[in-house]
């Protein structure tokens, strides 16, 4: 039995071609495709557990905080979550995965606050500050200070802050 020589025709040759610039096309469009939906789980994951370590240490804090407390402290307000914003993490050009970072390093500095109570925290909010404008926050080989632009304590410590790199 004979094969006949389709690869001679030049019409035959183009379809093969095509073919092969076809399948090469197509293969980094499915690489493509599975990066972004790689990229897009990884940070769904970050922030799940981001979210689970903030709940898991607000949870201990509380609980903490309950056994502490008499009768007297319970009727008082205590602070139950931390909000951090960074104002110009655009303008620095960070991405969603340094901005989590970066608030999960600066809520570890300043976590021992929730369960307090909010007069407490409000007279110390000189300390607050000074504990976050001091502290140098290291990712990715750079080195950020942050100023604290607004603080907003009630129920909700709310922290807007400006970041900057060092020298």
């Amino acid at each position: 039995m004979h094969i006949p020589p389709y690869y001679k025709n030049k019409s035959w040759q183009y379809f093969f071609v095509g073919i092969l610039f076809g399948s090469v096309l197509s293969y980094f469009i499915f690489i493509l495709m599975y990066g972004t939906m790689y990229e897009q789980l990884l940070e769904e994951n970050l922030e799940i557990q981001l979210k689970l370590s903030e709940l898991e240490s607000q949870n201990e804090a509380l609980l903490q905080d309950k056994k502490d407390l008499d009768e007297k402290s319970k009727n008082a307000l205590t602070i139950e979550s931390i909000d951090i914003t960074i104002s110009n993490a655009t303008d620095l050009r960070f991405d969603r995965l340094i901005t989590h970072q970066f608030e999960v390093l600066i809520k570890e500095e300043i976590n021992h606050i929730v369960g307090r109570d909010i007069h407490t925290v409000s007279e110390n909010d000189e300390l607050l500050i000074s504990t976050i404008e001091n502290k140098a926050f290291s990712i990715d080989d750079f080195t950020y200070y942050f100023e604290v632009i607004k603080l907003s304590i009630s129920k909700r410590v709310k922290i807007t802050l400006k970041a900057k790199i060092s020298n």
